[in-house]
């Protein structure tokens, strides 16, 4: 057994259990919320043009503020960094159940994301450095990827019951018990390797730099969304990102204790993880709003119908993570998990390609979702273990944030560009069908759903992109779990031993 092996923490399962509750709660906000939106809307009065920031709010915030709360992680240490951020996350959600007008709302919300940005990576680094043996390691991360990857779908699911049964409010007060829960566990069974703090002084330009670049980035895909692709303020908003992300890697490049130190994001298999991990984000998010449209718009579903109809996706994702993703991952390298996942993925959103109004779910959605949710659970497995992939532990909270990161940005440009491709298509489908006749409210569902049809072959050509990344950048192979002479098995355990 290696030294590692035998410094590990026997409570780093019971550990595990509160930092996935943790993670499932930040995961669950991204979507949780949407549904509740509009009675949200209609109680608080928030006009059609200010509804958008309640999803917005939080999500500048969160992508953000992430690389800095990953650096904060590694800083202050991961478990004081995750229960402050906890109870923030607890705070900001009873503001928000608690809102009396739009302004309590937005300011509660982008509360919420500045917390998210502290607990999401130290979550995800308390993790990297406490499970070192691989075998545990492809458990613990086949566990941790199931709640990231189906979390989402989660949230659709809750978010109707709640809203249906109680009222939008308890989509924020739900949090609170969640966090009360994690906070608990923290105290009692999580405990921090020895020696993996990193505490160099804190790059406060790196961090202004990279915070307003990605604040800029997501924000001019929102206006995109809203404003269009050519509005000036959409342009020099992704001008300004342009620059101040250049500008950040040119500062971490020269400072000598960097916020992103460039050896987290250019060793080719981290790289390409973060990469193929945001592209595959990007077809997800589309496939969650638009089905969800879909299903209640078109299909006349309720909140808690449209919600349960993702059940057979969170079914496939834990499938896919925890019994073909977590057991094949000590036995074949990374890429030959990811790869046949992100394809399998792209074939469920192929055959969602073919939806039409009078679509059949048992024989076109179920299928397509069963596929998509085996798909990317087999592949967001190895993705969250490879995203930590040989880093020392100083490193650890970073480059869990990079994970984040990659997943929020992609969420948010898959948001604004897919709904705008949609929209695009349903005008140019109604404009060439406008002398056809026929009913005008079933000529509108046709062009709606022709819309949702054409973003998601969109999202099949990312999925099959990311698949594509994944195989040309990340090469390295199945871990070693029985020597470490060759240097494997430290490539893939973070170790734990001071230095």
């Amino acid at each position: 057994m290696s030294d590692t092996g035998l410094q590990a923490d026997p409570r780093r399962w019971k550990a595990l259990a509160f930092i996935g509750l943790a993670q499932l709660m930040v995961v669950l906000d991204a979507t949780v919320v949407n549904i509740a939106l509009p009675s949200a809307q209609h109680d608080l009065g928030i006009s059609d043009g200010n509804r958008q920031w309640v999803i917005t709010a939080y999500a500048l915030a969160f992508g953000g503020l992430l690389l800095f709360g990953g650096r904060i992680a590694d800083l202050w240490g991961r478990k004081r960094t995750f229960t402050i951020g906890l109870a923030g996350f607890a705070l900001a959600s009873a503001l928000g159940g608690a809102a009396a007008n739009t302004a309590m709302l937005l300011g509660a919300r982008a509360l919420q994301g500045v917390f998210g940005a502290l607990l999401a990576p130290a979550a995800l680094s308390l993790l990297a450095v406490m499970f070192t043996e691989a075998k545990e390691r492809a458990k613990a991360f086949g566990i941790y990827g199931a709640i990231a990857g189906g979390g989402g779908a989660i949230g659709l699911i809750l978010g109707g019951l709640l809203t249906e049964y109680l009222n939008w409010r308890w989509t924020f007060f739900v949090n609170i018990p969640f966090a009360i829960v994690a906070i608990l566990g923290a105290v009692l069974v999580i405990r921090e390797p020895v020696g993996s703090r990193n505490r160099n002084r804190l790059d406060i330009p790196g961090v202004l730099l990279v915070s307003t670049g990605l604040v800029s980035l997501v924000y001019a895909f929102t206006r995109a969304e809203t404003d269009g692709w050519s509005a000036p303020l959409t342009i020099g908003l992704f001008v300004a990102a342009a620059v101040l992300l250049a500008a950040f890697a040119v500062v971490e490049s020269r400072v000598a204790a960097p916020l992103l130190p460039l050896r987290v994001v250019t060793e080719r298999n981290r790289g390409g993880v973060y990469l193929s991990l945001g592209l595959a984000v990007i077809g997800m998010f589309g496939l969650f709003l638009f089905l969800t449209y879909y299903l209640q718009v078109v299909q006349g579903y309720s909140p808690v119908k449209s919600g349960l109809a993702f059940l057979p996706m969170v079914a496939g994702m834990i499938t896919g993570s925890t019994q073909i993703g977590a057991r094949l991952m000590t036995r074949v390298a990374p890429r030959l998990l990811m790869v046949p996942g992100f394809l399998v993925a792209s074939i469920g959103m192929l055959i969602l390609t073919q939806i039409d109004v009078g679509s059949s779910y048992p024989a076109l959605i179920l299928p397509g979702l069963v596929l998509m949710g085996l798909g990317m659970g087999t592949a967001f497995m190895p993705a969250m273990s490879m995203a930590t992939h040989g880093v020392e532990p100083r490193d650890a909270g970073v480059a869990s944030a990079m994970v984040n990161t990659s997943q929020q940005v992609g969420g948010a440009i898959g948001t604004a560009l897919l709904n705008t491709i949609a929209a695009s298509a349903t005008t140019a489908y109604l404009t060439s069908h406008a002398k056809d006749g026929g009913p005008q409210q079933l000529l509108q569902l046709h062009g709606m759903v022709h819309g949702f049809s054409v973003a998601i072959w969109w999202s099949f050509g990312i999925l099959v992109v990311a698949a594509a990344v994944a195989g040309v950048l990340i090469n390295t192979g199945k871990p070693d779990m029985h020597t470490s002479s060759d240097g494997a098995a430290k490539e893939d355990a973070i170790p734990v031993m001071a230095h």
